[in-house]
């Protein structure tokens, strides 16, 4: 371990080699066999599985993880799988302090709710079938983020086996978040006299630079998800005959895009979905480019380009291309309809395409407001007069990290160096997690640790999803020693 590391950076009597050990123990008998166990049940989150009750899926793996944290012996521990009416469920638990209570609560987050299954795994891997090989757990959700809640109980049980003094510490894992969280407000609302005056809120749901030091997530973009379709016809007909005549939908829906977008560049066009960046946030985006140089796009899986060289990425400038997925608008198109296999395909003018958009925002642009003006942007003097549709099915707005305070900023550092030999990163990312906004605004002084094992490669949402267990080890160590230095 790290022997630069002050003593007065670590919480008294703490042991860190033996805090490591014990984690490292509790990773390799009972968390990794329980993320085995929870990677093979597909698990969908709802937008992806609309009959989640029936298949019950869902309810499976909050049973297996409920019934795992009420095996662990951590004195006083309270736990509550709580159900409100049509919402998928919340697991809700309650460690007591066990130092001078001042009435502080560290609140930790995770979600069990999984993205489909996708294409393009290797041939020996698959969503629902868990590998483990060279230090890496194959298969969907056990970054992403199920290990969170395994992880949070055993930096809780790992300060008590030292006896260390540590704050009241609640944990709510949901089940909605690869949807949008739209289930999560009723919860939090109905849980929020129980949860306490939070001072720390730590979320297992983010990423990582690299493997090599712990990584700090200092915001998060906003995003809005729908489908934007284009109707011309009632039913298809044969393109020789009418093509010419009737509009094709694909070209009005193509469109209708460059209104949204510069497809020469990828700019998204309008000024309102764009943000001046903070200074602060500009300067830790030029030392994380300095920490990870052309790794931050070389890390991407590129395809053989025309020359038989890779793809080029949109920028080479590993500055520009962490603004680009952090503080800059895109939209993607995650899906489509109305278009047969290429085996199926004949000479039909088709009816109707449809798109599905997913638009992430930059972290200080309002998602509401962004869903509002996209629909009107396009929708609006439709070519020929075509039925257009742009139905928002939901959306997020992002979040921009409160100032750490000098304890946090000092007891990141100190964790990363005692347990990564390196100093911490910081580094924004481009995905989306709901919660945290809504508890930057109702717990106006808590403080953020907001972090997690989706480094280089491991893929979330896409084939050969992997989580980096040497990695999920020391953050969990460090999340532990990091509770125990919140200030009483």
């Amino acid at each position: 371990m790290n022997a630069r590391i002050p003593d007065d950076a670590l919480p008294p009597t703490l042991d860190p080699d033996a805090l490591q050990a014990f984690v490292d123990r509790q990773w390799d008998d009972e968390i990794i066999p329980a993320l085995t166990d929870y990677i093979a049940v597909p698990a969908k989150s709802p937008a992806f599985d609309a009959d989640w009750e029936k298949n019950a899926y869902i309810e499976r793996v909050v049973r297996d993880a409920a019934q795992w944290v009420e095996s662990r012996k951590v004195a006083g521990l309270k736990l509550e799988v709580v159900r409100l009416p049509g919402r998928t469920p919340v697991i809700f638990f309650d460690a007591p302090a066990t130092r001078a209570d001042n009435g502080d609560t560290v609140l930790l987050y995770g979600h069990l709710d999984k993205q489909p299954e996708f294409s393009g795994w290797r041939s020996d891997l698959g969503p629902w079938t868990p590998k483990y090989e060279d230090g890496k757990l194959y298969g969907r959700g056990g970054a992403d983020d199920g290990y969170a809640i395994y992880a949070s109980v055993t930096a809780i049980m790992a300060l008590d086996a030292q006896g260390i003094p540590r704050p009241r510490c609640v944990g709510i894992v949901e089940t909605c978040e690869e949807s949008g969280s739209y289930d999560l407000l009723p919860y939090v609302d109905a849980l929020r006299d129980r949860l306490g005056n939070v001072a720390l809120v730590v979320c297992l749901d983010s990423g990582a630079g690299n493997y090599d030091q712990l990584w700090m997530t200092t915001s998060l973009r906003g995003m809005v998800a729908g489908t934007l379709e284009v109707q011309v016809l009632d039913e298809g007909v044969h393109s020789g005959d009418s093509s010419g005549v009737v509009p094709s939908s694909f070209r009005i829906l193509r469109h209708l895009l460059d209104r949204l977008e510069d497809s020469a560049t990828g700019r998204l066009l309008p000024q309102s979905l764009h943000c001046e960046i903070p200074t602060a946030r500009r300067e830790q985006v030029k030392e994380t480019a300095r920490i990870l140089g052309d790794e931050v796009w070389r890390r991407f899986p590129w395809s053989c380009g025309a020359d038989g060289s890779f793809v080029l990425p949109m920028t080479t400038e590993p500055e520009e291309a962490l603004l680009n997925r952090t503080w800059r608008p895109t939209l993607s198109v995650t899906g489509a309809e109305g278009l047969p296999p290429l085996m199926s395909a004949g000479n039909v003018l088709r009816p109707r395409t449809s798109f599905k958009l997913s638009l992430r925002l930059p972290p200080l642009v309002d998602a509401a407001a962004a869903s509002d003006e996209i629909k009107q942007l396009l929708e609006a003097d439709s070519p020929y007069n075509a039925k257009v549709i742009f139905d928002a099915q939901h959306g997020a707005t992002g979040w921009n990290a409160p100032e750490s305070e000098a304890w946090l900023t000092q007891a990141l550092d100190a964790a990363s160096r005692q347990y990564y030999d390196a100093p911490c990163g910081y580094i924004g990312q481009g995905g989306t997690i709901p919660l945290m906004s809504l508890l930057q605004e109702g717990f106006p002084r808590a403080q953020f640790m907001v972090c997690g094992v989706l480094g280089p490669r491991s893929n979330a949402h896409g084939p050969n999803e992997f989580l980096h267990v040497p990695y999920g080890k020391r953050l969990t160590a460090s999340v532990a020693q990091i509770m125990a230095a919140l200030p009483v």
